[in-house]
């Protein structure tokens, strides 16, 4: 049973920054997705950013330039590190884990975090 453990999340002002980490135990190959999501209170989840097995990387355009998402594969730890943190990246961001597709693509995510809270203040 893999269950994805996130930490690092926190209050911040405008501008700062934070890196959030997940810990995602139970896998004895490094093949699967790992990837951030986020919800803001009314809203709807959404994708931040994933990583498949071999490092490829995919961003929202809310968060390009800004996130940068890595793993760890020998400690099956995935990383968010979010500079110039605006207010509307406030949200309660969550790690994921999910089988790639036949062509490495992360489209299906079936193992989920409870969350680490992320407040940016203007």
């Amino acid at each position: 049973q893999v269950q994805p453990v996130e930490s690092g999340g926190g209050s911040v002002q405008s501008g700062g920054s934070l890196r959030l980490s997940c810990a995602a135990s139970g896998y004895t190959n490094s093949r699967y997705c790992m990837g951030w999501f986020r919800q803001a209170p009314g809203k709807k989840r959404e994708r931040v950013a994933t990583i498949n097995g071999v490092g490829v990387t995919n961003y929202a355009d809310s968060v390009k330039g800004r996130f940068t998402t890595s793993r760890d594969n020998a400690k099956n730890t995935l990383y968010l590190q979010m500079n110039s943190l605006k207010p509307e990246d406030t949200a309660m961001y969550y790690c994921a884990t999910g089988t790639p597709t036949y062509w490495l693509s992360c489209d299906t995510f079936e193992n989920w975090g409870q969350g680490t809270q992320v407040s940016v203040s203007s």
